[in-house]
């Protein structure tokens, strides 16, 4: 790796994690309106960094009701404007790469489980511990570095130049949906045209193994809202007469799914597309140990779910079904008795290959308003959606990927799915037609959104690296 840019990346780790810490201690959690001026902040600290790195037209993008984008970018590579992928490289040109990443994080209760503050960056075991560090600043900021170091005097071959034209798009409302980017996305602007896409949001499956993600779970959020009398009622005068909105959804939640774990909403599976034999063959010859998986990862007494498929077939090839929350009725201190005239449940299911947002929604609106228990009225309201995706892997750009990953960490790359949801690549294939590169340095006992979450230091040192020379291939 004799590049100039690795080098100058370096020379200044040091620098690069110090400015990750600042960017670390601004509390961007999207989903708390208190929080909405650090949100902003960490906009404005992005573009401004931005701009003292050399990347050019750098604006804060208003979104209306949430939180601003960030967009800019370094288009003096030769044009390739509008051209495929696979034309653009035969004739030589430089294609156009629409780097993304979000600055906004999740709230990080419970407080009392942190060893060190949620917004108060602390190394430790080899780690950087904060929440962000991982999902996704510490990602981000990989992707700030690598421009960084490849705009820097000398950082590409006739210095101060990128290998390729880049496009940067950076949101805070990843955390609650991405409704604002998803939006500005489907409106096809001309400053988003661009032959692929890069995201650092994702993991490698275990330590020290490049690791491209090539497929995403899609998602549908809901709330589920029964409601009985029109008021709190005693339970002593009217226990046994009035309806109890959490008796009924607790009865709506047990018909939901099996003690198998397979779920009862009729038709939800079908259309499903399986993994192929071939996918499956390279899924069974990853480093994976269930028990290990069970102790360190999960930290149950036993794994659940559909029986007559493998713990990564069920995170990442198969629908789900899980409850978040039931906010309502007396938590406080000591006993109230009270039979709460309402009752919330917060729902999610991840849908696969095959699925979609709108039919799988229909399809549990359905089922739930058919099996609600008399004497209550029940609201199915659909929160935010994604949609479930495949990416190719015969295409220029995650060939270019593999060859820098294995360069830099010394061992082939190997390609997996993410049980997670990531909308927004979804929308790069469905509005803008491209392809989109998910190759993320997170490992999967970083805890994003837990107490505790952490980026490994080496992987961020390796994935700014690992981003400069793949930067650098899509140029060559």
């Amino acid at each position: 790796m004799s590049s100039s840019a690795v080098a100058f990346a370096s020379q200044n780790h040091a620098r690069f994690l110090a400015e990750l810490k600042d960017l670390l201690r601004i509390p961007s959690i999207s989903t708390l309106p208190e929080h909405a001026s650090d949100c902003r902040r960490a906009a404005a600290a992005l573009a401004g960094e931005l701009k003292r790195i050399g990347m050019e037209n750098v604006r804060v993008i208003e979104v209306q009701g949430g939180h601003p984008l960030v967009y800019a970018d370094w288009l003096h590579a030769e044009e390739n404007s509008g051209v495929p992928a696979d034309r653009s490289t035969s004739a030589g040109r430089k294609p156009t790469v629409l780097m993304y990443a979000h600055y906004d994080v999740q709230p990080p209760d419970p407080l009392d489980e942190w060893l060190s503050p949620p917004f108060e960056p602390t190394e430790r075991n080899g780690n950087l511990y904060a929440r962000g560090a991982v999902d996704d600043k510490g990602q981000l900021w990989i992707e700030m570095k690598a421009l960084e170091s490849l705009l820097a005097d000398g950082g590409f071959a006739d210095g101060g130049k990128l290998p390729l034209n880049v496009r940067v798009l950076f949101e805070g409302e990843e955390e609650v949906g991405g409704e604002g980017i998803a939006a500005f996305v489907a409106s096809k602007p001309p400053e988003l045209q661009s032959d692929f896409a890069l995201v650092c949001d994702t993991e490698l499956f275990a330590p020290g193994l490049p690791t491209l993600c090539v497929g995403l779970r899609g998602m549908i959020y809901t709330e589920l809202e029964v409601r009985g009398a029109k008021t709190d009622l005693h339970s002593g005068m009217y226990g046994g007469a009035a309806p109890n909105p959490f008796v009924a959804l607790a009865q709506i939640i047990a018909r939901l799914k099996d003690e198998n774990g397979r779920i009862l909403i009729p038709g939800f599976y079908d259309g499903i597309v399986p993994p192929s034999a071939e996918e499956l063959a390279a899924w069974r010859s990853l480093p994976f140990d269930e028990e290990e998986y069970r102790k360190t990862e999960v930290g149950s007494k036993q794994l659940v779910g559909e029986s007559g498929f493998s713990i990564l077939e069920r995170t990442w090839a198969r629908p789900t079904l899980d409850v978040h929350g039931m906010p309502g009725g007396f938590i406080g201190a000591g006993a109230k008795t009270v039979i709460p005239a309402k009752a919330l449940a917060k729902v999610s299911m991840r849908l696969v290959p095959g699925m979609t947002p709108a039919k799988s929604f229909a399809l549990f609106k359905s089922y739930v308003e058919k099996i609600a228990p008399a004497g209550v009225e029940v609201d199915v309201r659909l929160i935010h959606q994604g949609d479930p995706c495949l990416v190719p892997v015969d295409n220029a750009y995650i060939r270019a990927a593999t060859r820098a990953l294995g360069e830099v960490w010394g061992r082939d790359t190997v390609f997996i799915r993410s049980g997670g949801s990531i909308p927004i690549v979804g929308d790069f294939a469905r509005h803008l037609g491209i392809p989109t590169v998910m190759m993320g340095f997170g490992l999967p006992d970083d805890n994003l959104h837990a107490p505790n979450e952490k980026f490994n230091l080496k992987n961020f040192e390796l994935g700014i690296v690992s981003t400069i020379r793949f930067l650098e291939e899509c140029g060559n």
